[in-house]
């Protein structure tokens, strides 16, 4: 004999309600988005919302996360699978410009626009930190490249990750602005030409390059 439920059956798909939401907080920000909002976009009330998500700053926890692993997750791919450190930033930023003018989403990058005029020091740090992460992984992925030959080895691999986040960051605003997929294209495409090179001695081998310093 079956036996019934306890409690009232939720009336909502919770997926479909986090991709509402995790959609609002990308469209106007964390601060910029109310419970109200939420509750009109994900189509249920304030007590399904408490009940199913915990409060908003919980809510955007769980949106961010989720964001990582979908939407927001092609960065890190392009670190992990690509055989080469330019390659990797080349696909990145190009994937960027892709992804932050795709029609069928909010413009730019959640993580890096959900911050703008955020007054929560809790959620202004949280994001802090995960963008913090993302320079460090592009750090680790350029080291990985002076180790292998790729750049010289006086790269400063810390500032030459924070001149291609500040373009990956760069690009999201001007997407929001308007920017078209091939302006931030050409956008990546420059970017590219501060890539140190090494340069060869007059015999042949390899001289110490150019570093970004």
């Amino acid at each position: 004999m079956a036996t019934k439920q306890r409690g009232r059956p939720r009336s909502f798909d919770r997926e479909t309600a986090l991709e509402k939401a995790m959609r609002a907080f990308w469209e106007n920000g964390y601060e910029a988005t109310s419970v109200s909002d939420l509750t009109r976009e994900m189509g249920i009330g304030a007590p399904s919302l408490y009940a199913a998500f915990g409060d908003k700053r919980t809510l955007f926890e769980e949106v961010v996360q989720v964001y990582g692993t979908t939407h927001g997750a092609g960065p890190g791919r392009a670190l992990a699978e690509e055989p080469t450190a330019r390659g990797a930033i080349e696909r990145l930023l190009r994937e960027a410009a892709d992804a932050f003018t795709d029609p069928a989403l909010p413009h730019g990058c959640l993580v890096i626009h959900a911050a703008t005029n955020c007054t929560t020091p809790e959620v202004e740090q949280a994001l802090r930190e995960r963008r913090a992460t993302s320079i460090g992984a592009i750090a680790d992925r350029l080291r990985q490249g002076v180790a292998a030959g790729e750049l010289p080895e006086g790269t400063d691999a810390t500032a030459l990750a924070r001149c291609f986040a500040a373009v990956f960051q760069g690009m999201s605003q001007q997407a929001r602005d308007g920017a078209s997929r091939t302006e931030l294209e050409a956008v990546a495409a420059l970017a590219m030409t501060v890539w140190p090179g090494i340069e060869p001695t007059c015999s042949g081998t390899r001289g110490e390059g150019r570093t970004l310093e």
